[in-house]
């Protein structure tokens, strides 16, 4: 494997599948009915996800008959995906180690897609820098086809502000940071450090319209409760739906 390109392939190292034992990962089947709803998504549809995870997105996009690309920055989690996906016959999920930053350079990927999923800080809002964050939405772009929908979920800065009690935040650099405790399929503890980029909407707007979207909407979410509820500061994320230009 190559050498370690991002802070939070150590996190996923240690967790594993022991990850999908966290609360915010058992909205899936609810997530995944509202993005269809909302897309318009069809059987068939090519779906890319980016900061894919163990998968738990793709594979129950796949077992609803869409063909999907994940990717992620963890092999580890690539691996947990890959055998999940064998171990159900999903032969229209495939998953590779990707850095998301990577996209915009990754030619055999542009234009291949329906749409674009980028859910629970899986890519977008794990870099402590928004000018990554701009290029990974840019790879996303090249990705999609003329008017893909990308579908994409980040932290609240607002919300960050008002209630998260037990984090740091960085007023200039719009970035949360915490210590916490993660724990494997073992029960071992490993005491790490988390950062995740925030946003308000205007924000949002700001840098999808850099990297060539045009957002459609945005919404006020939390794990497992995805809908179209208007912006507010007493739910974590943000939910954006937007088009490729």
């Amino acid at each position: 494997m190559a050498d370690r390109e991002h802070w939070f392939e150590d996190l996923a190292s240690h967790m594993k599948a022991a990850y999908l034992r966290y609360s915010f990962t058992k909205g899936t089947v609810q997530e995944v009915d509202y993005i269809l709803e909302a897309t318009r998504a069809s059987a068939g549809s090519s779906f890319i996800d980016v900061g894919c995870g163990p998968g738990r997105h793709s594979l129950e996009l796949a077992r609803r008959g869409m063909h999907v690309r994940g990717i992620d920055v963890s092999q580890d989690f690539v691996d947990i995906a890959q055998q999940r996906a064998a171990e159900e016959s999903l032969t229209n999920a495939e998953f590779i180690r990707l850095d998301a930053r990577s996209l915009r350079d990754e030619a055999d990927l542009h234009q291949r897609f329906d749409f674009a999923i980028c859910l629970c800080q899986g890519a977008f809002g794990l870099m402590i820098d928004d000018r990554q964050d701009v290029q990974i939405l840019k790879g996303i772009r090249k990705s999609l086809k003329p008017n893909g929908l990308l579908v994409l979920s980040a932290f609240n800065a607002y919300f960050s502000v008002k209630h998260h009690d037990g984090a740091d935040f960085d007023v200039l650099g719009g970035v949360s940071h915490e210590t916490t405790d993660i724990r494997n399929d073992l029960g071992e503890v490993k005491n790490v450090d988390l950062w995740t980029g925030c946003y308000t909407p205007r924000e949002l707007r700001l840098v999808f319209d850099v990297a060539g979207f045009d957002i459609e909407n945005i919404s006020s979410v939390e794990p497992g409760c995805y809908s179209a509820a208007s912006c507010s500061t007493e739910l974590p994320e943000f939910l954006v739906i937007a088009k490729s230009r």
